[in-house]
């Protein structure tokens, strides 16, 4: 079974990114699969975004809602994705995952006009 076959049944996926000084830093978030790679949506000036920026090299593995592990770690690439006319089907397969618990995030976050990034996760094993 692959990664990401293993992955489709979890709701929240923690993703390791790494500050310059090589420290990892550890976020469980909500997460989307389409084919080949994982989907994350996060505040666009998160530091999560801003170490991806630096380092592509991050570790994934499946979580419970408050970071702990139910799997192993997986080293992936990620990296931002730039161009917008993807958002709306990315948005619909969170909406779809989600529900009514993403529409309420969403309208929260509409209500404070924060502007979010949609990050684009590539686990090693699938790229072979």
């Amino acid at each position: 079974m692959s990664v990401l076959e293993q992955l489709s049944k979890y709701q929240y996926l923690n993703v390791e990114t790494f500050r310059k000084s090589g420290v990892g830093v550890r976020t469980p978030v909500w997460f989307v699969q389409d084919g080949n790679t994982i989907y994350i949506r996060t505040q666009a000036q998160s530091g999560k975004v801003k170490r991806i920026r630096n380092n592509p090299q991050v570790n994934i593995a499946p979580c419970k809602v408050d970071g702990e592990l139910l799997g192993g770690w997986v080293a992936a690439k990620a990296h931002e994705v730039t161009d917008r006319s993807v958002h709306p089907q990315i948005d619909r397969l969170f909406d779809r995952k989600y529900g009514l618990m993403k529409k309420f995030f969403a309208l929260l976050s509409a209500l404070q006009k924060r502007q979010y990034a949609i990050l684009a996760i590539q686990p090693l094993e699938e790229q072979k």
